[in-house]
């Protein structure tokens, strides 16, 4: 996450793999735990409290543009904005022969597209996610970017994927997780032919889809 300070200066915070954020009104306001780390007090008195057990985030401060600092330089664009789409995706994996689905997390070519969503953005678009990624085609690339779009827009409204201790920024689990089409349903029916799902470990994680609607 990007915070932009009135003097232009920037904060790049990185929530590691425990971090969570939590907004905390005066009222509310009480002594920090052991896992609480930095208070961000805002004009209105609103605090936005960094919490992470097991330390792995950062907060950092910078002075120079984000897109020139050494952290952000070489990342691939957001999946929600305009510069990710079909042409894009594309022109990224021409001639390379890793799995589409290792492509789409790839923080150098797109950045946070996790391993769930890659899992169910794959599963809409009808793609194999062991296919060669230089092999897919450019419809299939544009298909892909959209139901990447679509699955990420879908899983934020509904607040995130709670699968053990996930919570939002209210504190509240996500309810994604009652959405999943294939991830976490291995050898479970497809629920578009019924035909049992196949869950492979691909880059170390779990990978669950259709041998029948994905090619």
């Amino acid at each position: 996450m990007l915070f932009t300070l009135d003097n232009n200066d920037s904060l790049i915070w990185h929530l590691g793999m425990s971090g969570s954020l939590r907004l905390i009104g005066e009222a509310q306001l009480c002594e920090p735990g052991p896992h609480d780390h930095v208070d961000m007090v805002f004009s209105s008195g609103m605090v936005l409290r960094y919490r992470d057990p097991r330390r792995f985030g950062a907060l950092l401060h910078t002075t120079q543009p984000t897109n020139e600092h050494k952290l952000l330089s070489h990342l691939g664009p957001e999946p929600l904005l305009s510069s990710f789409s079909g042409d894009y995706l594309y022109a990224r994996t021409r001639k390379r022969s890793l799995p589409i689905k290792t492509a789409i997390m790839d923080s150098k070519i797109v950045v946070g597209v996790g391993n769930i969503y890659a899992n169910e953005a794959l599963f809409k678009a009808g793609i194999h996610p062991l296919k060669a990624a230089g092999k897919t085609s450019r419809t299939a690339c544009q298909n892909l970017s959209e139901h990447i779009k679509c699955v990420l827009r879908k899983a934020i409204k509904e607040g995130g994927t709670t699968l053990k201790d996930f919570t939002g920024g209210d504190g509240q689990p996500g309810y994604f997780a009652q959405k999943l089409n294939v991830y976490g349903r291995g050898g479970e029916p497809c629920v578009l032919c019924t035909k049992p799902l196949t869950e492979k470990r691909l880059a170390q994680r779990t990978t669950v889809y259709c041998t029948s609607c994905q090619r």
